[in-house]
């Protein structure tokens, strides 16, 4: 059978009229969860979908899920990503997945096409965790990875929460939960190590795990030329030690361990006051467990050491924790060899950003296609991928999602 080609004009229309939507200056997209902007975003996916002719279902964390009929009525081979941003995001991060699981589909139809198991598209609700922590959070919780309740309560910075928003912008959905029978996401690497190499496409082996905490430190207020130094006690020094310690961690564990403190408050906030309070944030990552644990104990410990000596207290609160997923083998190699086949080079890599696709793997094959991120940058509104890098990647997503919707799985 000689292989449907997707329309890859098609997919950079589609990736274009979505950019529209929340779109701001140069060229960058703010489409946070449940927002106004998430909403339009939302209902121009469903109205693709019903166009495509997929049944579209919302369930109860807002995902949203179109199907494709099969000859049989079996769990789908599925697809997809997400449609919310970071508040200064790029058009592909996300957007890329889902709409090229919508193209997929569209190449389907136009060689009326059946297959054997039903294919599915997903959008999933708050991947980004900008707005609602923690990321991944409608996967997670479709998934059976988070609890339902909790997230619906969970606010944002404003006070207000998941339940409320969903109920605002109507997709406070009802559809049962979704099982696949197997899932592969497209997405952008978001690093740059695809550009670095030469390499067309990432076969992704699996994601990090991911710890994040919000540290409060509390010391006292006070004048910033008439107290000594010995006899300070300053949340912005604690914040300032534990920020340059997490990345001493990081460098002393090695093997690819990560930590950022990518978001630091001091009150009172004023040049001539030592900072009472300090609220920062610590995102730990590795794709080793025992290593992450390891960077977590040193943490705590650091935290523990820095607030004894400068004499403040310390408040440490989750707001997230992934273990690290390692993808199915076969999807890995079905990636690789489909990237051979078509003349494209590929590497076999580890993700060290969270996906959606890590809250399918406990529940069937999955796996992930990296295509190349110019720059390596992401999360930001110069993020982006050349059209034939993109083109080349939702080929080799359309010819696996079609041999898995024909055989049921993966090899």
């Amino acid at each position: 059978m000689t292989l449907p080609r997707l329309d890859g004009d098609a997919l950079h229309r589609r990736l274009e009229k979505l950019a529209t939507i929340g779109g701001i200056d140069g060229g960058g997209v703010c489409r946070l969860a449940l927002s106004d902007e998430d909403k339009a975003g939302r209902d121009q996916c469903v109205a693709w979908m019903r166009e495509l002719g997929l049944a579209v279902s919302v369930d109860p964390i807002g995902n949203i899920m179109g199907i494709r009929k099969g000859r049989r009525d079996l769990p789908p081979v599925t697809t997809g990503s997400h449609l919310d941003t970071v508040r200064t995001g790029g058009r592909y991060d996300g957007a890329l997945g889902v709409m090229a699981g919508l193209e997929v589909v569209a190449a389907l139809n136009r060689l009326e096409l059946d297959t054997e198991w039903p294919i599915a598209v997903g959008a999933f609700t708050n991947e980004e965790g900008a707005r609602f922590a923690p990321d991944m959070m409608g996967s997670a919780v479709q998934q059976g990875q988070l609890d339902l309740q909790s997230c619906l309560g969970t606010r944002d910075a404003s006070g207000v929460s998941v339940g409320e928003e969903l109920r605002r912008i109507g997709y406070a959905g009802e559809a049962p939960w979704f099982r696949a029978s197997g899932f592969l996401e497209l997405h952008i690497e978001q690093g740059p190590v695809l550009e670095a190499e030469g390499v067309t496409l990432g076969a992704v082996t699996g994601v990090q795990g991911i710890s994040w905490t919000e540290l409060t430190l509390r010391g006292v207020s006070n004048h910033a030329g008439t107290t000594p130094i010995a006899l300070r006690h300053d949340a912005g020094l604690a914040a300032a030690e534990i920020a340059v310690g997490a990345r001493r961690i990081a460098d002393e564990i090695g093997g690819g361990q990560v930590a950022t403190v990518g978001s630091l408050s001091l009150y009172p906030n004023l040049v001539n006051v030592i900072a009472q309070r300090a609220v920062m944030t610590v995102d730990l990552r590795n794709i080793d467990e025992a290593l992450l644990q390891q960077a977590e104990a040193r943490l705590g410990l650091l935290v523990d050491e820095v607030a004894a000596r400068q004499g403040i207290k310390a408040e440490a609160r989750g707001l997230a924790r992934f273990a690290p997923v390692a993808f199915d083998a076969g999807v890995v190699g079905m990636v690789a060899d489909l990237a051979v086949e078509a003349g494209a080079s590929v590497r076999r890599m580890a993700s060290g950003a969270g996906h959606d696709a890590q809250m399918f793997a406990p529940n069937c094959p999955t796996g992930m296609i990296f295509v190349p991120s110019v720059g390596g940058i992401s999360h930001n509104i110069a993020e982006f991928t050349a059209e034939r890098d993109i083109e080349t990647g939702a080929d080799i997503l359309l010819r696996a999602m079609l041999r898995m919707a024909q055989s049921g799985g993966f090899p």
